[in-house]
């Protein structure tokens, strides 16, 4: 199976200016990334950003920079200005990770480019894991999805669904939490960016319930591990370092 992995990174952020290039073990955070990616089977890793900083980062350790432009709404956007500038044939295999997941497994990246593969009714590929604490259930800040039988989702939401009628597990319930990594074919990509955003969207400030507010579907890859989270934040910078060291 051949895809290519197309990294957004953008320096400017309300929470954490510069994210991108914070160090983590003598190499910007981007770079682990890269890294990361490179281990998955990719056929090739580019960094599409806006900032001079970060392409000169890149490709001083050894990785592809693409220069896109500045007003880009969103890191979609941003991957499907990318696969232009790279020539990509609409049936080609696009996999968006995140510039601040320094943690991502090698192996997800493949699996989620491995499940657009299969499930050729969808037009978005994306993860999940199963989560078992009431902590996360109950956090806004981590974003729930449903599937249906054939592991396409069904929603995501910040609030906690399925909800249990009737308190626990009744009937075998499972809750999962999504993880931000996407699966694209490149032709959908070009497409994506002239559908109108959606009421969904704007109340749950979740890009993807636009793909299915459309009528296009999700496949969901289920990693039978928990997905590391992204940094967000300066402690989550410092406990990222902690880990790796």
């Amino acid at each position: 199976m051949k895809f290519t992995v197309i990294v957004p990174a953008r320096y400017a952020s309300s929470r954490f200016p510069g994210k991108p290039l914070a160090d983590l073990g003598g190499r910007p955070m981007v770079a682990r990334v890269c890294e990361q990616a490179a281990k998955s089977g990719a056929a090739a890793v580019h960094v599409a950003t806006d900032d001079e900083r970060i392409a000169a980062a890149v490709r001083k350790h050894g990785h592809s920079a693409l220069m896109t432009r500045a007003d880009h709404v969103s890191g979609t956007d941003r991957i499907a200005e990318a696969a232009k500038i790279l020539k990509l044939k609409d049936d080609d295999v696009v996999v968006n990770v995140q510039g601040d997941e320094p943690l991502i497994a090698p192996a997800l990246i493949a699996q989620v480019a491995l499940a657009l593969q299969k499930q050729r009714e969808a037009s978005v590929a994306t993860a999940c894991h199963a989560i078992h604490d009431e902590a996360s259930l109950a956090s806004p800040n981590v974003v729930k999805v449903v599937l249906d039988a054939k592991g396409y989702a069904l929603y995501f939401s910040r609030s906690r669904i399925p909800y249990p009628r009737e308190g626990g597990k009744k009937g075998g319930g499972a809750w999962y939490r999504h993880a931000g990594i996407y699966a694209y074919r490149v032709g959908f990509l070009a497409k994506f960016s002239t559908l109108a955003e959606s009421p969904l969207e704007k109340t749950e400030a979740l890009e993807q319930l636009r793909v299915l507010w459309h009528g296009y579907r999700i496949a969901v890859a289920v990693s039978e591990t928990e997905i590391p989270p992204g940094v967000d934040t300066p402690q989550d910078l410092e406990a990222v370092r902690r880990m790796l060291a």
